[in-house]
């Protein structure tokens, strides 16, 4: 009988929420200051758009699912793959792809969008509370900036809504950079160099086998 040796190997795959929250910093901080009147156009949105509020997001939700985080996975995909939207969208506004596509953009349908995305940030925001709090306030100011993009897509209360939109987005910009930072200088020095608040506690998680036994 012959014996064989098996030989685990275990890939250490670094944490992503740097990369992530640097992607959703930088695009939303332009963007917003186009929402805030402080620059104009959309043109050169697009590339912050697609490279970091798009395929880095991807990339960050790609490597957490390595660390079979369900909740990275999905919001940095999920965050990434809207940013890909929007800047489609964008282009298709500038005509991009021709007259005829344009001629058929109805910018309500993107209202529909953004609601969808309100009720996906409002479920995430809930599991947000049980990461830290400072990723709990991105999430409740993304919930914010989906409510102002939603109603301005529908021309409601414009001028509010625009501008509600505009500012929690920059508030966006802001607490991701801030938790961006965090998460390179605590882990490369090895302590609480920027706190990022305790989870709220609320929510217990269950270990695997508590779940099988419900």
């Amino acid at each position: 009988m012959n014996n064989q040796n098996h030989t685990s190997v275990k890939l250490t795959v670094a944490d992503p929420s740097a990369l992530g929250l640097f992607g959703l910093a930088m695009v939303t901080l332009v963007a917003s200051s186009q929402k805030l009147g402080l620059t104009e156009g959309t043109s050169l949105i697009l590339p912050w758009a697609f490279f970091l509020g798009g395929l880095a997001q991807l990339i960050a939700g790609w490597l957490d699912s390595k660390h079979n985080n369900v909740f990275g996975t999905t919001a940095f995909s999920a965050f990434g793959l809207f940013w890909f939207g929007v800047g489609t969208t964008w282009l298709i506004q500038m005509g991009a792809f021709g007259e005829s596509l344009l001629a058929n953009a109805d910018s309500k349908q993107l209202g529909v969008a953004f609601i969808g995305y309100l009720i996906f940030s409002v479920f995430m925001t809930i599991g947000a509370m049980e990461t830290h709090k400072v990723l709990f306030f991105i999430f409740v100011f993304i919930d914010c900036l989906f409510i102002g993009l939603s109603l301005s897509s529908f021309h409601i209360a414009y001028e509010f809504s625009h501008m509600f939109a505009a500012i929690s987005e920059l508030l966006i910009a802001l607490l991701s950079f801030y938790g961006s930072a965090a998460a390179v200088l605590n882990t490369h020095f090895g302590q609480v160099v920027l706190p990022v608040g305790k989870p709220f506690g609320i929510f217990k998680k269950q270990s695997k086998a508590a779940r099988k036994a419900a």
